[in-house]
């Protein structure tokens, strides 16, 4: 079950009320009509509708960026694990070659959608628990949604630009002194993060929800995620950090241990991209699409250019570099034909003859729906309704291992555990336990990282969390990780100033409490 809504505004709610609980009704979207948010929030189905307002802003993702460009794409060029075949757009061409500038329509489009969807919020935190006729308990929950949201929200805004405007009331009037907010430092940034996730997590979330929701798992994800994060650079908060995080993955864990057939990994990476298992096992929390409704049109960018081989449209400019490829270990069965990539499939839209492509190409975020289902085969819809994944459980076996690995000293069993799960999946053989020190550990964590969540938006913000990149040594034919600063990623050489992006042109020219003020190495 899916739900797709229209916008809400910084000023004004383009409302869309959902009659009814039945998947079809999820999908059903009326014409949008500007209200006055001081006269929507009427009913209680009201604070429904405003909050699946909020996630629809999530599927900015997929949002286009000029041509044969998305907004998503901004975080996978920069994690150098990929690259383009076209070359005709030259905001992505410019992440690719660490060359962009604030002027780029990606880091803009970005700043813009993160801060519509904060303004959706917080217009929800305040008017919810207002709202005629709603029960406190529907109001905590749905206060709780907006609140994971702005959370999400933040969070990837403080990681690409650090301190940022901390704006945590609505906006209404172009008098409001928040209209030109100056920056908040990172640190504030976190609290009030962390605050909205501890009153997620309290606000009375399903345990696992199939509609696309949040719920209680998810929150505990992200927590984790937050904590990790903070524990590592730039706040570089330690052991007591790394411990939260450990901790708070391990409820999600202990539950998927007790709950198998609620939270866990699939067993097969065709689940991974099947439509009839979204929000379900490993899925923690996705954007949400529906074919024909919401289209995903966010998958057409890992497809090979001009093949003729999908329904769909067919762009190339995100695709696996050789370099990435190779790191992967020999007989990974995440490499092989249909695990995360493929190189070979059928014309005519999935049906026709046989095509080897000259290369791999993403086949994780495959619609076979979509592009054709070959043999016997079925024609493609060229319609993707296929959901994008922000939080799997994975990840959080990942997340585990890495942070109790960093509080212990050396893993303990239940962090071996978690990482082995995952390669245990892969066909491959982890070292014994007894073999692994907490450095020669936590970079095998780290791999996986790398490997398992290829292609998510992950690998950029492990980077700068991390300060290490996974690259090739052409000298010595090996992968190793190196430091931030001084490595070299096609052909580029990073430098201090990369460990964030530069303020958005725009905002930086015409609010005066940014002006003079850019990230470090940006001015």
């Amino acid at each position: 079950m899916k739900f797709t809504t229209k916008n809400i505004s910084k000023l004004l709610l383009c409302g869309v009320l959902i009659a009814g609980a039945g998947c079809s009704d999820f999908l059903k979207e009326e014409d949008p009509s500007n209200i006055a948010p001081e006269t929507f929030f009427a009913v209680p189905e009201d604070a429904e509708a405003a909050v699946y307002g909020i996630y629809e802003n999530l599927r900015f993702h997929g949002d286009g960026t000029g041509i044969f460009s998305a907004n998503f794409q901004m975080l996978d060029a920069l994690s150098g694990t990929a690259e383009t075949e076209t070359g005709q757009n030259s905001d992505l061409n410019n992440l690719y070659s660490y060359t962009y500038t604030g002027d780029n329509l990606h880091l803009s489009q970005w700043w813009r959608q993160l801060y519509d969807g904060i303004a959706n919020a917080n217009l929800a935190i305040e008017k919810i628990p207002g709202t005629p006729g709603i029960t406190e308990a529907n109001a905590k929950k749905w206060v709780g949604h907006a609140k994971f949201q702005r959370a999400f929200h933040y969070f990837w805004l403080v990681r690409l630009w650090g301190d940022v405007p901390l704006i945590t009331k609505p906006i209404l009037s172009w008098n409001d002194p928040n209209v030109n907010a100056p920056r908040a430092s990172a640190e504030t940034v976190y609290a009030t993060i962390e605050s909205d996730l501890l009153d997620a997590e309290q606000a009375g979330f399903a345990v696992t929800d199939a509609s696309g929701l949040a719920s209680q798992m998810a929150v505990k994800a992200l927590l984790a995620k937050v904590y990790l994060t903070m524990a590592g650079e730039p706040l570089k908060k330690g052991a007591a950090y790394y411990q939260k995080a450990a901790d708070k993955a391990k409820e999600v864990i202990d539950y998927a241990t007790a709950n198998p057939t609620k939270v866990g990994l699939f067993t097969s990476y065709n689940d991974l991209h099947d439509p009839t298992k979204e929000n379900s096992l490993e899925h923690l929390f996705m954007i949400q699409y529906a074919a024909g409704v919401a289209n995903a049109n966010y998958q057409t960018y890992f497809l090979p250019n001009n093949t003729n081989i999908t329904a769909s449209g067919e762009v190339g400019t995100t695709v696996p570099t050789t370099n990435f490829l190779a790191s992967y270990e020999a007989g990974d069965a995440r490499t092989q034909e249909k695990g995360f990539y493929f190189k070979q499939y059928f014309l005519d839209g999935g049906v026709g003859a046989p095509i080897t492509l000259n290369r791999f190409y993403v086949y994780k975020h495959f619609d076979t729906p979509a592009n054709g289902a070959p043999p016997p085969g079925l024609p493609g819809t060229g319609n993707s309704g296929l959901n994008y994944p922000l939080l799997r459980y994975a990840d959080v076996l990942l997340m585990y291992a890495e942070a109790q690995n960093e509080v212990g000293g050396a893993p303990n069993a239940a962090a071996y555990n978690a990482l082995k799960a995952i390669r245990d999946r892969a066909g491959l053989t982890t070292p014994d336990i007894g073999t692994l020190n907490q450095t020669s550990f936590r970079e095998l964590v780290w791999r996986e990282r790398w490997h398992e969540l290829s292609y998510e938006g992950q690998t950029w913000f492990d980077m700068i969390r991390i300060r290490k990149v996974y690259v090739y040594n052409a000298s010595t034919n090996t992968h190793s990780f190196v430091d931030f600063v001084g490595a070299t990623l096609n052909g580029a050489t990073l430098q201090a100033k990369h460990l964030l992006l530069p303020l958005p042109a725009a905002d930086y020219r015409n609010n005066p409490s940014l002006t003079g003020h850019n990230n470090p190495g940006w001015d």
